[in-house]
C-alpha cells in the first residue's frame, strides 16, 4: 500500500524537479537529494514558497495527477494555487448553489454554520476549563430571506467573538497576550500568527469547497462581493476554533526573540511597525499545521471507517453541504465535536 505524503519546500533555492517517475528536491545548493517514487508514495499535496524553483514538466504532472499545489509568500502567507482547466466542468452543483440563495436553503444554511461556529467555540472554552458564552437560539430567528437574516446573524456573531477571544487570550503567554482580536492589518504577533493560521485554514476550506464544485465565492452568512470568497468565509467558520486551538499551544514557548518587525504603510504617507513570526518559526508553524490537519479524529467517515484526519473531515464536509444543495440530502448538520 503506497503512503500518502505531502512536499514542503520552506528553505530559499530549494528545488523541485521529475525524473524517471520520481518527484526529485534538491536543496539551494544541488547536494542533498530527497526522492519520492510514485510507484511507492501516494503525493497528497505540494507546498511551494517565494524563493522555490520548479521545473515546467513537475507543474504539468501535478496538474495532470490532480495533486494539489499550493504557493506560498515568502512570509508564508498561501496566495495561489495550481487549477486545472476542466475544474469547473460540474455545473449542476453551481445552478444549485445559485437557487438556494431563493428556495430556503440558503437560509438554512446560514443558520447551521452560525450554530456551528458557536458551538465550537464554546468547545474550545470547555476544553480550557473557560466559562462558555451563554447560548443563542438561532432557530428562533423566523426570516423570510437570506439578506435579512445575514443583518440578525452578523450582530449576534460578532457580540460571541468579541467574548470569546476575551476569554482565550488569557491563555497566551503573558508578554505576548495580545489586548484584542485584530484582523488583517494587525500590530501584535500573536494576531498576525492567527492571521498566518487563518490563512492557511483558508486554503483548505477553499480547495475542499472546489473539490467539491461548488463556487467559493458565493456564500450564505458572508455577503457577495467583488474578491472576496464568501462561501469559504463561511465554511471556515467551522473550522477556526481548530486553528485557535493550535495557536495557542504554539504560543507557550514562543518569546519576544521569535518576533521580527516590519515597517510597513499603514496609510497614505504613514508607515508603521507590525510583529511577525520571524522566519523559522513560520516554517516550524506551517509544518505544524499540516501535521495537526493529519491528526485524527473519532467522527466516522460517510462510507467507512470509525476514524478519520481533520483534512479528510473538512473535505467530506464539503462534499455532503453540495449534495444537500443538490436536493440528495434533506438535511445538513455539520459534525463540530472535534474534541472526543
Amino acid at each position: 500500500m503506497v503512503k500518502t505524503q505531502k512536499i514542503f519546500l520552506g528553505g530559499h533555492g530549494e528545488y523541485l524537479g521529475m525524473e524517471e517517475g520520481k518527484f526529485i528536491v534538491r536543496n539551494n545548493n544541488r547536494n542533498t537529494r530527497v526522492e519520492y517514487p510514485m510507484s511507492e508514495c501516494d503525493i497528497g499535496e505540494v507546498i511551494l514558497r517565494s524563493g522555490n524553483c520548479v521545473s515546467v514538466g513537475t507543474l504539468c504532472s501535478l496538474a495532470f495527477w490532480r495533486i494539489d499545489c499550493l504557493l506560498l509568500t515568502q512570509k508564508g502567507r498561501p496566495i495561489a494555487y495550481l487549477k486545472c482547466l476542466d475544474d469547473d466542468s460540474h455545473v449542476q452543483t453551481r445552478i444549485c448553489q445559485y437557487q438556494s440563495l431563493e428556495n430556503g436553503k440558503g437560509i438554512e444554511i446560514a443558520k447551521e454554520i452560525v450554530k456551528g461556529k458557536l458551538e465550537c467555540q464554546n468547545l474550545l472554552l470547555k476544553k480550557h476549563c473557560l466559562e462558555p458564552n451563554e447560548p443563542f437560539d438561532i432557530d428562533s430567528l423566523k426570516v423570510k430571506n437570506l439578506c435579512t437574516l445575514r443583518k440578525k446573524l452578523l450582530p449576534i456573531e460578532g457580540k460571541h467573538s468579541r467574548e470569546y477571544f476575551g476569554k482565550i487570550f488569557a491563555l497566551f503567554p503573558k508578554k505576548l497576550r495580545p489586548a484584542k482580536r485584530s484582523t488583517r492589518f494587525a500590530y501584535d504577533g500573536i494576531n498576525n500568527t492567527l492571521n498566518l493560521a487563518y490563512s492557511f485554514l483558508k486554503w483548505k476550506v477553499h480547495t475542499a469547497l472546489v473539490k467539491a464544485k461548488l463556487e467559493p465565492f458565493l456564500g450564505y452568512v458572508h455577503s457577495e462581493q467583488f474578491g472576496k470568497p464568501s462561501l469559504v468565509c463561511d465554511f471556515q467558520e467551522l473550522y477556526r476554533h481548530l486553528i485557535d486551538d493550535y495557536v495557542i499551544q504554539f504560543s507557550q514557548t514562543l518569546g519576544k526573540k521569535d518576533f521580527i518587525k516590519r515597517t510597513e504603510p499603514i496609510s497614505n504617507n504613514k508607515l508603521g511597525k507590525r510583529e511577525y513570526l520571524n522566519v523559522e518559526k513560520t516554517n516550524e508553524l506551517i509544518k505544524g499545521l499540516y501535521d495537526y490537519f493529519e491528526k485524527k479524529i473519532e467522527i466516522p467517515r460517510v462510507k467507512w471507517g470509525k476514524k478519520q484526519t481533520i483534512e479528510t473531515l473538512i473535505n467530506e464536509e464539503a462534499m455532503l453541504l453540495a449534495s444537500y444543495i443538490r436536493n440528495e440530502r434533506k438535511t445538513w448538520q455539520p459534525r463540530t465535536n472535534l474534541f472526543n
